[in-house]
């Protein structure tokens, strides 16, 4: 969470409630990633409802989606769980896809992708140029990672942690999400995908921006991923 005081609250209420369901043993790790408005304080209040079903890690400044999803990963492996699940805190995709990420994980898979691009899968009110850049980067991705999958931009996803036990992220943007398939490519993972519906925020502004360093950072790693 970076600046996320409006759905905060709503977001912890709903991932709470799904894994509350789930025979798993289950936590929510939410990484603060410098936020300088009230989501911190919000998140201590969440805080003394969940006890220790809720970890939250608060960082002094920003570090960027892939710093805060690196310390995210971290805290996981070092808690000594199995997998672990991202998903971004502004409810663009819907939690209640929780439970289908732990029935595929029941498969023995390695990566469980949330999907828009498979049946059943689909986007709402995103805007048009950014339907177009997704999918036009995502059937480059497709031909140069050959992985058999169909969305490999989506950040929400289900991956098992003793693939990336010995892994140093680099990337501190959104471009992790693509550095993470390299390495899970490198280790011969399995993956399978799962339908999600994709929608755009209602109460908050997006922290998204497509950069020319985003550009080169996507790229480098569809090059890479041919020698993978």
């Amino acid at each position: 969470m970076y600046n996320e005081e409006l759905v905060a609250s709503e977001c912890v209420k709903r991932v709470m409630s799904e894994i509350s369901k789930l025979p798993n043993y289950v936590k929510l790790i939410v990484i603060d990633d410098g936020s300088n408005d009230s989501t911190i304080k919000i998140l201590e209040n969440e805080k003394s409802k969940y006890k220790d079903k809720l970890i939250i890690f608060s960082s002094k400044k920003n570090g960027g989606y892939g710093d805060a999803l690196s310390k995210g990963i971290n805290i996981a492996i070092r808690g000594g769980f199995e997998y672990y699940i991202t998903m971004d805190s502004d409810l663009t995709n819907p939690p209640r896809y929780i439970r289908d990420f732990v029935k595929a994980m029941n498969k023995n898979v390695d990566c469980i992708k949330a999907s828009r691009y498979v049946e059943n899968g689909k986007v709402l009110n995103v805007p048009l140029f950014r339907r177009v850049i997704s999918i036009f980067g995502n059937n480059l991705a497709r031909l140069f990672f050959g992985l058999g999958i169909k969305d490999y931009t989506n950040g929400f996803k289900m991956v098992r942690l003793s693939l990336l036990k010995d892994v140093k992220f680099k990337e501190k943007n959104f471009s992790i999400i693509l550095e993470e398939m390299y390495y899970l490519k490198k280790k011969k993972a399995k993956f399978v995908e799962i339908p999600n519906i994709l929608s755009v925020r209602k109460n908050s502004k997006s922290h998204f921006r497509y950069t020319p360093i985003i550009f080169y950072d996507y790229f480098k790693y569809l090059f890479l991923a041919l020698f993978a």
